[in-house]
């Protein structure tokens, strides 16, 4: 991220802040520095920020993200049919953070970027409103730079050579600073006032009308018509000179797609509701992966907002080992099965995202919109699920004194949590799965569902889920999806292992079911997977399946995805595979199954340490 094109120059930003961190160490993490480093700055030019949490940790390594399909800068093979972007990708190129400024693939059309930007902030959760005032209010203040030929800049950090010690981009035009400085390539200076939080960016964009015209560096940018408004814009290099007022293609998007217009032009009469507006999302932006305002520190934390994800408090007493008890059995004798049981927490928690801490069992939202009606839940069987559960909460609710009470998410859990132990128990295995109830039930007002959508998964490999269509290997998936549920290798083998032999598969298909003993807590898959005697071919008949076979009489024994074979096919994984498939390893695979099970449902409980 740091030799990305939008980056350039942050460089230099962030050189800027060392002093301040070298000061206050470890008191503050570069994280949250950065972010509280613009919040200030917005403070500074007189601007009434919403709010501020601290809690923000450093990582010392680069994520495995996937951030799209291409292999060089500013690609965009991302793309298919009429402008469709693949999902789950934001950005419009590789190399960008949001749209490219000079319109989609550098063309300069306002109305074709308003649909490019509305595409990429609907994916960050952001609506119309809110990405309106993020750029009106971002572009009231500063400038772009683009002072000449944009081949006179050197390479990125990574690339630089070493003795420029981690800063990059460095010009060879002139003195290669300040009002010789390139970074986009693009020259704006957006309003006369670009140190002071006012209305003007939006009286400029209204005020002019635009012509088309080229930045020093060529890029494409719009200049006020007929040299209206000329030396209104203060050089900011030379007092005694003035410049033209000037403005990005995606400033434009503003004024000429109707919807953000409507938006624009009403704050351009009520300055108050912009400057409100972009205060929320301003607060967004900077907290939009910090997960609910619980884990917010400091003391300018304001009160939950819905895209928080906000859950009730706890406000009776939890259950104790005597209901947890009680509840198990009623669960256990309430006709549903071990699988039923088992996919459904795992489907209510798996939703859990390490990225940006949304998901997770808490709040119980796999009954609500849109988690009940995902392909992925089978909306039918997990409403038959629910159903039989609601029914043991309501009667167990009502039949308690002294303010007891067990909330859905914490009996979803529960069940879970009892079906692992039974199926455990079946295996020989007489284990008890921690649990830790303080869940509550969030309600369908305080879920936002275009929000929530964004969080449902085009494949699962836990439950040997691919949605149709998908064009990313299903075993690179999984990977993916182990990152979000913050697992490690092992543990991600010991999860596929157990839920294969729990038969916890998507519609219940038999791919990776390596036993014949389904339900039961075995090392079968692993046994069955390494087990020399089976060999093993593309099907003829369904796509995305293989088949197993017995190698000497060609009999069918068993049906596989990619995300079974990988684990006998990728040599690291098939050396975990060996561990857990040696004949003295079968405790050792159920006590790390139970632990691994117990952390993906606890991953939203910041209130546990």
């Amino acid at each position: 991220l740091n030799s990305w094109p939008d980056n350039a120059s942050l460089d230099k930003a962030r050189r800027l802040l060392w002093p301040v961190k070298q000061k206050y160490g470890k008191q503050i993490s570069w994280a949250d520095l950065l972010v509280f480093a613009g919040n200030c700055a917005l403070e500074s030019m007189g601007f009434k920020t919403f709010g501020f949490g601290f809690g923000r940790e450093d990582i010392w390594e680069p994520e495995e993200m996937y951030w799209g399909p291409e292999d060089t800068w500013l690609g965009d093979e991302r793309y298919s049919g009429d402008r469709e972007l693949s999902g789950p990708l934001g950005a419009v190129q590789m190399g960008l953070i949001y749209v490219n400024p000079e319109g989609p693939n550098g063309q300069p059309d306002p109305l074709a970027a308003a649909r490019d930007i509305r595409e990429t902030f609907a994916r960050m959760a952001m609506n119309d409103v809110e990405t309106a005032a993020l750029i009106a209010g971002g572009h009231t203040f500063g400038k772009t730079h683009g002072a000449g030929d944009a081949d006179l800049v050197g390479p990125e950090p990574e690339g630089a050579p070493i003795e420029q010690q981690g800063l990059g981009w460095k010009s060879a035009y002139g003195t290669g600073v300040g009002k010789d400085a390139i970074t986009s390539g693009l020259e704006v200076v957006w309003t006369p006032t670009p140190t002071k939080w006012d209305n003007s960016f939006l009286e400029t964009l209204y005020g002019y009308e635009w012509e088309l015209t080229k930045s020093p560096a060529g890029a494409s940018q719009w200049t006020a018509k007929d040299g209206a408004g000329a030396g209104t814009i203060p050089d900011p290099f030379d007092s005694s000179a003035g410049r033209a007022p000037t403005m990005l293609t995606t400033d434009l998007s503003l004024r000429i797609d109707p919807a953000y217009e409507k938006i624009t032009r009403r704050w351009l009469d009520h300055p108050e509701e912009f400057a409100e507006e972009f205060a929320k999302a301003w607060y967004k932006l900077l907290h939009r992966d910090m997960g609910p305002a619980t884990r917010y520190l400091g003391p300018w934390v304001p009160e939950a907002q819905l895209w928080q994800d906000p859950v009730p408090a706890v406000d009776h007493q939890l259950i104790g080992d005597n209901e947890i008890a009680a509840l198990k059995g009623k669960i256990l004798n309430s006709g549903l099965s071990v699988s039923q049981l088992v996919s459904t927490a795992w489907a209510s928690a798996a939703t859990f995202r390490s990225t940006d801490m949304r998901g997770g069992a808490n709040g119980a939202r796999i009954r609500l919109e849109p988690q009940k009606g995902w392909e992925i839940n089978n909306p039918a069987e997990l409403s038959k699920v629910l159903q039989t559960l609601e029914q043991i909460q309501q009667d167990f609710n009502a039949s308690q004194s002294g303010g007891t009470k067990v909330s859905l998410a914490d009996l979803i859990v529960l069940a879970g949590t009892a079906a692992v132990e039974k199926a455990a128990k079946s295996a020989g295995h007489d284990v008890t799965v921690p649990f830790t109830p303080g869940r509550t039930d969030a309600s369908q007002e305080q879920t936002d569902v275009e929000s929530f959508a964004v969080l449902e998964p085009r494949a699962d490999g836990f439950r040997n889920y691919l949605r149709a269509g998908e064009k990313l290997p299903a075993e690179a998936l999984l990977v993916e999806r182990a990152y979000m549920l913050n697992l490690t290798a092992p543990e991600m083998t010991v999860l596929v292992g157990g839920l294969r032999a729990l038969n916890a598969n998507f519609g219940q298909t038999a791919h990776g079911v390596f036993t014949d003993r389904p339900e039961t807590l075995t090392n079968d898959f692993f046994v069955n997977l390494l087990d020399m005697g089976t060999v093993w071919k593309g099907s003829e008949s369904a796509e995305n399946v293989y088949e197993g076979r017995d190698r000497v009489t060609g009999d069918s024994k068993w049906t596989a995805t990619a995300v079974d074979l990988v684990f006998g096919s990728n040599s690291q994984l098939r050396a975990l595979a060996e561990v857990y498939a040696t004949d003295d390893a079968k405790a050792k695979f159920v006590q790390d199954f139970v632990s691994t099970w117990v952390k993906v449902m606890n991953l939203d409980r910041f209130d546990v340490a």
